[in-house]
């Protein structure tokens, strides 16, 4: 079945994701399958698709439609905060204070493989707010300033991270394993600087282009987590209090220049403010599936109230190396 066969039940709206309206009363895993061609095709021409009607309801329903969309789901990479695992390759999105923004990112855009596609699926819409805002990247790209895209495209972008027990995932949690050496092997495949404190925690630095080309389309795209993982982005009072606790140097995450200059507050907001510029929504209602094409489309997490309960896939991996537009 082509994409075409779907444009009537397809809703366009400019401060919308585009909205697929499923057959009422369609079994979930048989209509993805059935549509998996078609709507792959939808995603990589809008960068989203919001599937509406299927009714999704439990975990298991879930997976069985995250596996007939994609080629293959992905375990999580070195993830900044916890998730809780219903399956393999399924998870909770990522645990985050209901009453903070999740800001604008691509998932796992600090690893040399990552998802291509990102698989959301709402059992549980939340009472207000907490919708998964997206974004265009290559708008995005094009309205940033050209100077500080030009040094990014240059330098790249430098990711720290250091490990506490007490605060973010552990490095079990963003490992797979507490073993030193095992940890110590991982590093070394994927491009990561490590080095243990006399505290026994643990502190990396990898460096990654900022600008990848879309695998498929070729579309240069803004594709990071500058922003989103800096401190500049951080609650003040959250942010005062980690410097006091860990120093400026131990943060459980944050952002640099390629060559390692710390970037501005200004900046931060200049990414975010373009952001913002380009960003559209939708509710959730239970039983929703989006679809989102991880280079192309970033997204976020909106404040809420409520239970929530929305399941993620890592889906399609993706190599780095091939797609950068410098040799950063």
């Amino acid at each position: 079945m082509s994409s075409t066969n779907l444009l009537p039940h397809l809703d366009l709206a400019p401060d919308s994701p585009p909205i697929l309206h499923a057959k009422s009363g369609a079994d979930p895993a048989g209509w993805a399958a059935e549509h998996h061609a078609p709507l792959r095709a939808l995603v990589l021409e809008h960068g989203c698709v919001l599937v509406r009607g299927l009714g999704l309801s439990d975990p298991a329903a879930t997976e069985a439609v995250f596996r007939g969309l994609t080629s293959g789901l992905m375990s999580d990479r070195e993830p900044f905060a916890p998730r809780r695992s219903y399956g393999d390759g399924v998870y909770s999105t990522t645990k985050w204070p209901p009453n903070q923004q999740m800001c604008m990112h691509h998932e796992v855009s600090y690893g040399l493989e990552f998802p291509g596609l990102l698989l959301f699926a709402c059992l549980e819409a939340p009472a207000t707010g907490g919708a998964t805002a997206l974004a265009d990247a290559s708008a995005v790209l094009r309205d940033l300033p050209r100077e500080l895209v030009s040094r990014f495209e240059r330098e790249g972008w430098l990711l720290t991270r250091s490990y506490h027990e007490e605060i973010g995932a552990s490095v079990e949690e963003a490992f797979g394993t507490d073993d030193r050496a095992a940890v110590e092997r991982y590093c070394r495949r994927n491009a990561i600087e490590f080095a243990w404190r006399s505290d026994g925690s643990l502190h990396t630095r990898q460096r990654r282009g900022a600008v990848l080309r879309h695998p498929d389309s070729g579309l240069p795209c803004w594709f990071n987590q500058i922003a989103f993982l800096n401190e500049w982005t951080m609650e003040p009072e959250v942010h005062e209090y980690l410097v006091d606790m860990y120093g400026a140097d131990g943060l459980p995450f944050n952002t640099r220049f390629g060559d390692g200059d710390p970037i501005d507050e200004d900046v931060v907001r200049t990414i975010n403010e373009v952001y913002g510029a380009h960003t559209v929504r939708e509710p959730w209602q239970d039983g929703d599936l989006l679809l989102v094409d991880n280079v192309r489309t970033a997204h976020s997490r909106e404040p809420f109230e409520g239970p929530r309960e929305v399941l993620a896939a890592l889906g399609n991996p993706v190599s780095r190396t091939d797609g950068e537009v410098t040799g950063v």
